[in-house]
């Protein structure tokens, strides 16, 4: 074993052992770790010289993956340690150096309850067709929750699963269900390329990694009107931002046969934040819209502004805002306060909720 791969895997033992979420490797500074949101160098590591990086990042690279980065200057991978782990990783350039940054992915998928997701979570894994769109910033969970729903299906259902990913992060292990699990530029040349072959694979479920452009979003679509279940993740902020997303990535002709098909397919939105615990750790408050008549009205008519009003006044059906959600998690003691403003997209209307 060389020094450069002993340094490797030992940085990422200690991040598993640290529970951190991420590892930075940035040249001139020393590893750095993300622990319940925080970054925290490795004090007692010295500062990683340009070409440590470099050889560790090469380390985790295929030479075909190894000449992509030289050449494109960024490149999403992923690497197991040991069996200890996955991590998804992102090698990039900056100031003229390679840089890197790697996410934990567990080798053990854990359940809807053990991630503190609200029962509904369920009901998705239940669903027999329709359209679920897990939402929210960078590094708040969506996949890790897709994976718990996705293994719940894996469990209880005789069904065929599709994943499409980039990169593979969670591995799943057949049970009842087939999961066979794509990856871009291995198994296939695009999100749109892999999703459009699916109506050719039989599946029951597909997930769909990341949702880059229109024709990958009107395929989604479809594959849910056609009698699929499709998980599907956005980098978007809150329910109604997730459908002007939608809408505003076709032209303005096709826009409203997209509100039609929207309307129609939806089974729900979820727009996930972590929040650090009271007592460590990370929890998600959520805020859940379902697809009920007057949501699929609002959507249709070109409405998305008034689906806010009716998230909040619909607890009793299922619904709740991210205030409401945050307001929850303060109220039982898992989140302190001051975290939930940290969070909250109103604080004022979030003060409100807690005085109630």
């Amino acid at each position: 074993m060389s020094n450069y791969q002993k340094t490797l895997n030992d940085l990422l033992s200690l991040a598993i052992i640290n529970k951190a979420s991420d590892i930075h490797f940035t040249p001139n500074r020393r590893p750095i770790l993300r622990i319940d949101g925080q970054l925290k160098p490795i004090d007692k590591q010295d500062p990683l010289l340009p070409e440590e990086v470099r050889s560790l990042v090469e380390i985790m690279l295929s030479k075909e993956n190894y000449q992509k980065l030289l050449q494109q200057k960024e490149l999403d991978f992923s690497y197991e340690i040991n069996g200890k782990g996955r991590f998804r990783g992102n090698a990039y350039y900056q100031r003229g150096t390679i840089s890197c940054a790697l996410r934990f992915v567990s080798t053990k998928i854990r359940t809807i309850e053990e991630l503190n997701l609200p029962p509904i979570f369920h009901l998705f894994a239940r669903a027999t067709q329709g359209f679920v769109l897990v939402t929210g910033p960078s590094s708040h969970g969506k996949s890790t929750t897709l994976a718990a729903v996705i293994d719940e299906v894996n469990h209880t259902r005789t069904d065929h699963v599709i994943t499409i990913e980039d990169p593979i992060e969670y591995i799943f292990e057949n049970d009842l269900a087939i999961i066979d699990q794509r990856e871009v530029d291995i198994d296939t040349k695009s999100f749109e390329n892999a999703l459009r072959s699916t109506f050719r694979q039989d599946p029951d479920v597909i997930m769909v990694g990341e949702m880059r452009d229109a024709e990958t979003i009107a395929t989604a679509i479809t594959a849910a009107e056609t009698g699929h279940l499709v998980f599907a993740t956005l980098h978007t902020n809150s329910a109604s931002q997730t459908i002007h997303r939608i809408v505003d990535s076709f032209e303005g002709s096709q826009q409203m046969q997209i509100r039609a098909q929207l309307s129609g397919s939806l089974l729900a939105v979820v727009s996930q934040r972590l929040i650090p615990g009271a007592e460590g750790g990370m929890i998600p408050a959520c805020e859940i819209m379902l697809n009920s008549p007057a949501v699929s009205n609002l959507i249709r008519e070109n409405k998305i502004h008034e689906i806010p009003l009716i998230i909040s006044t619909s607890i009793e059906d299922g619904m709740i805002t991210l205030n409401q959600s945050i307001a929850h998690l303060v109220k039982n003691n898992k989140v302190k306060i001051e975290d939930a403003y940290n969070f909250s997209p109103n604080i004022s209307e979030l003060k409100e909720l807690l005085k109630r």
